[in-house]
């Protein structure tokens, strides 16, 4: 086992970390927003899958990251069972809403959301073939949890306020829209694995607003589900799981559900991940994303920060977050060159 990242995630420690950034396929990047306009529209570019696998390998070209992670997103998934979605310029996504048991009735199940979803795996199979051979390739989808907070409320909340009152409310509706979820993200991620993924990510954007037993049922239950059917079908599997912003309840997420590697976000310090996350295995992130904004000598003293406070242990190195459309593209190289340049 020669690349990087695949040795981090089997519990290696590394001289150099290896480096890939959340987002890092986006619109910070001149490149991509040609490739962009091209397209047309956000899901024009998602589903085109030369035009997927151009805006995936730009960051690899630019700046040799360790890791490409497929360009796509986590609304796909609910699109694939037969949501609307769309996108609003300057708003974000939108979708039609499930609040009702006739709602949750018009949803598909099984292999319908291939039907939808086959031009994604065609971008797994071209990157895969077109990666440099040292580069792992990640799929990827959303939570259960963070998918449904869009499919309830249509759109992004700040406090997932409309998923909290149908979990309060209707808790059987809520927890078949869960299991719903969770079901249909083993199967696509496990389509991207056959198309040639190497890694898969489980974005769980929104698992901090869960608390107590609502968190253990809602982010960490569907994690370890997923993970476990992933693993029996592709033992040697390498799973990364983000509970953004959990907080106390990173404490132990390897080991409740069997992920290889627990992505921390920048809510906590990389010394107290280190501390209690790490002990348990492989460790993902955590410099500030506005640090690719700002840049100078705070950009180069946060970065070796992080790589320092994770030495003693496998770590990859990335951001607390996905990097933002204003950051400065020289800043990421900064990053890059005080990791592997010391």
């Amino acid at each position: 086992m020669t690349k990087k990242i695949l040795r981090a995630l089997a519990g290696e420690t590394l001289p150099t970390p290896p480096i890939w950034m959340m987002r890092q396929a986006g619109r910070y990047l001149p490149e991509y927003k040609a490739t962009r306009a091209e397209a047309g529209d956000f899901l024009s570019l998602c589903y085109n899958p030369e035009l997927a696998t151009e805006v995936t390998l730009q960051p690899i070209r630019r700046y040799g990251f360790d890791a490409a992670i497929l360009f796509a997103d986590i609304l796909l998934l609910p699109q694939a069972l037969g949501a609307d979605l769309w996108f609003v310029t300057g708003e974000g996504p939108r979708l039609s809403t499930i609040t009702t048991d006739a709602e949750f009735d018009k949803l598909g199940q099984g292999e319908i959301i291939h039907d939808t979803l086959n031009p994604v795996y065609e971008t797994v199979r071209r990157l895969s073939k077109e990666l440099p051979s040292e580069t792992t390739l990640i799929g990827f989808a959303g939570a259960p949890w963070t998918v449904a907070t869009y499919m309830i409320a249509g759109r992004g909340t700040p406090d997932q306020g409309p998923a909290h009152a149908l979990k309060a409310e209707n808790r059987a509706l809520f927890e078949k829209i869960i299991d719903r979820l969770t079901e249909s993200t083993i199967d696509y991620l496990s389509e991207q694995v056959k198309a040639g993924a190497e890694v898969v990510k489980i974005f769980d954007s929104w698992a901090g607003s869960l608390q107590g037993e609502d968190f253990d049922r809602y982010a960490l239950e569907p994690a370890r589900i997923i993970t476990s059917e992933l693993k029996s079908r592709f033992p040697d599997l390498p799973v990364i799981a983000f509970p953004r912003q959990a907080g106390d309840k990173y404490i132990g997420f390897h080991k409740a559900t069997g992920a290889d590697c627990v992505a921390v976000d920048d809510s906590v310090t990389p010394e107290w991940a280190a501390e209690h996350v790490q002990v348990d295995g492989c460790v993902q992130g955590n410099l500030k994303s506005s640090h690719m904004v700002t840049g100078g000598q705070d950009l180069i003293d946060e970065t070796r920060r992080v790589v320092k406070a994770f030495s003693k242990g496998p770590h990859i190195f990335n951001l607390g977050h996905g990097i933002t459309p204003d950051a400065d593209p020289e800043n990421v190289q900064l990053m890059i060159d005080t990791i592997r340049n010391g």
